[in-house]
């Protein structure tokens, strides 16, 4: 089983390249982050004509989080319990949730969609906004693993931190000054390791490999990018783990994201492979 992650920047611009992709890389399950569209926007069709179902969960044209499956989707939910909400100015405990998190269980793994709130800087609320999200993320998942005797789980997506110096290749993200690279947000990346959750992806590609650059100042071709794209699993999860790439060659050619896929192998059976939908 093929499960992977991506922040697409915008599925209607990047559509037939999301597909192409899933299909030639034989991706089972992509949770999909920024799709920045509500779901009666969404391009569904292309993903339903390569044989996927889709799962969205998004609000306008800011966020958004997607999956595309080829095997079924259960227990579908669009935030995780105590996720807490943003809006510009106000504070308090009943503020709106944005489209930032969606759950679904895969043959019995537990995947959810995650796009971390950026932090903008260091001294703005939306900074502090993201490391009680990450609290709280943790708090939920600690929770679900012990309620469900530590079966699989995994958090997927954009993390919006750079947790070692090794992931910054940017020089204009700078610790001490620059959100994504603080030692709080570092810290709050690191807690999960805590509740029994790490990353099997870095053990399984060359070290400094970036999954994010951004568009100015040529950061691609110099190679000054971050990487801030993770799969995140408990050890239930990790110990299905087979193989792991870093896809940097999607942050190439016509209209590219600004981030790139990752995808995990996992030694799962999935039932009969006869019964995938074709493709043609």
């Amino acid at each position: 089983m093929r499960v992977a992650t991506w922040n697409v920047n915008s599925i209607r611009a990047r559509s037939t390249r999301v597909v192409d992709w899933l299909v030639r890389e034989d991706i089972d399950v992509l949770a999909m982050q920024e799709i920045k569209c509500k779901p009666e926007q969404f391009p569904a069709e292309e993903f339903e004509q390569a044989g996927y179902e889709l799962a969205i969960h998004g609000l306008n044209q800011w966020n958004g989080v997607a999956f595309a499956s080829r095997l079924p989707m259960e227990d579908v939910v669009d935030h995780f319990p105590g996720q807490p909400g943003f809006l510009k100015g106000q504070e308090g405990p009943d503020l709106p949730l944005e489209a930032r998190a969606m759950g679904v269980t895969v043959e019995g793994l537990r995947l959810w969609s995650l796009y971390v709130p950026n932090g903008r800087s260091l001294g703005d609320p939306h900074y502090e906004y993201k490391l009680d999200w990450l609290f709280r993320l943790r708090d939920h998942a600690k929770q679900w693993l012990q309620e469900n005797d530590g079966a699989p789980l995994a958090l997927m997506g954009d993390w919006n931190i750079a947790p070692l110096d090794v992931d910054n290749g940017d020089p204009a993200v700078v610790e001490g000054f620059s959100t994504h690279v603080s030692p709080p947000e570092r810290e709050a990346f690191f807690a999960f390791e805590d509740i029994g959750m790490t990353d099997p992806v870095r053990p399984l590609v060359p070290e400094g490999l970036f999954t994010y650059w951004d568009y100015k100042q040529l950061r691609f071709p110099r190679n000054e990018g971050m990487r801030i794209d993770f799969i995140i699993g408990s050890e239930s999860f990790g110990d299905l783990v087979t193989g792991a790439t870093i896809h940097r060659n999607e942050r190439k050619g016509t209209a590219p994201s600004d981030h790139v896929p990752v995808h995990v192998d996992l030694e799962l059976e999935v039932g009969d492979e006869d019964d995938r939908p074709m493709i043609f």
